[in-house]
Parts: structure tokens; sequence; C-alpha cells
């Protein structure tokens, strides 16, 4: 059997996934949770094969969990399902070891042959978007600069901003106006969709 660990936020998501993996006679869900927070956890107590893992999620999104969950268990592999085949996520998703990419418009025969082929040992991607991906290039932001634009997504000013990322406001500033640069915006607002779209937030 291959043990199976869903992670999305979205129950009714979540629901449907489990239901359509029962059905297979090799599979077993052995765990489902709502957020990036859980997955370890839940990984460590329930030893899956492969975990499929939602991009947005509340508290850590599915690409960073990604990177600490094969720290913790190497001998899970990672599927990115996701509504979002953005070229940003995916080159992401595979810099932190995921093994497949799939978006959750596929075929449910796609998204089952994925988990045995991840579970076989193979790396599953869609070819167009391995191709978009390299042709739009690796994200421009540092780590900082997408945490502070994250928390601009929020609003709040630039003191709101700083305290909760526990920077002085003066670096705030200092890395929205690197990736307003970066992003060819105007605004910090702009730079967040700009970023957003291309998937490197």
């Amino acid at each position: 059997m291959i043990r199976v660990l869903l992670a999305d936020d979205q129950a009714l998501v979540r629901g449907a996934l489990a239901a359509m993996l029962a059905l297979e006679p090799d599979i077993e869900v052995v765990a489902q949770v709502g957020s990036g927070e859980e997955v370890v956890e839940a990984a460590r107590r329930s030893r899956p094969d492969v975990a499929l893992l939602d991009v947005q999620m509340p508290g850590r999104d599915g690409l960073e969990v990604t990177a600490d969950l094969r720290a913790a268990l190497p001998s899970c592999r990672v599927v990115i399902c996701t509504t979002f085949g953005r070229p940003g996520y995916f080159a992401r998703a595979m810099e932190n070891g995921a093994s497949g990419f799939v978006v959750k418009d596929a075929p449910p025969e796609h998204l089952v042959d994925t988990v045995r082929r991840v579970h076989a040992g193979l790396r599953v991607v869609d070819p167009a978007l391995a191709a978009e991906s390299l042709a739009s290039g690796s994200s421009p932001l540092t780590a900082r600069e997408r945490d502070v634009l994250r928390a601009a997504r929020q609003g709040g000013t630039v003191a709101e901003i700083a305290r909760s990322l526990h920077l002085s406001a003066g670096t705030v500033r200092n890395h929205l106006s690197a990736a307003i640069g970066k992003t060819g915006a105007g605004t910090r607002a702009e730079a967040a969709l700009i970023a957003d779209e291309h998937g490197w937030l």
C-alpha cells in the first residue's frame, strides 16, 4: 500500500481528494491536515510514503513545508497539488525537494498516476510548466524581500510591517524599495501583486 498524507486548507477539496484516492486498491490516505504547520507532526505520526501538499495554506505554505518535511522524514516524497500552476511556485517546489507538481484541474487519473510514479522514485512535472519556469528564470527577490512583500500584502504601515517582522522601519523601506525596483512596479502593492502572479511569494 502507498501511504498518503493530504494537506489542504479547503475541507471540501481535501475530502474529495481523500475519497478519490480511497477508491484505488493500492493507496491508503493515512492523514489529513488543514494547515502547513500541522504537516510535519502529522507525517511523523502517520509515516506516509507520499505527501500531497497545497501551496496556499494558513501559517506556512506548502512550498516552505516541503523542505521541512524532506528534512524531517526523507523517505516521504512530496507532490505539490495546487490551483495555481505558476512558474515561480514550480521552481521553488523543485528547489525545496518536491518530487512532483500537479494542478488541481488535472484529470483524477493523472493525480493517481503521479502518486504511484513518485512513490516509485520518479519525478513527475508538467513539461509546459517546466519550460515556462526555465524561460522566466528564478525569482529576483531575496528571502527577506519576499517576507516584506508578503507582509505588505496585508496592508498596514511600514512601522506595522517592521514590528511584525522584527525589523527596523528603515530596513523594511529598503527591502520594499528593492522589491519595487526588481519587479518593475510603481508601488509596494503593485510589487506584491506582480510577485504573487509570478509565484515568487
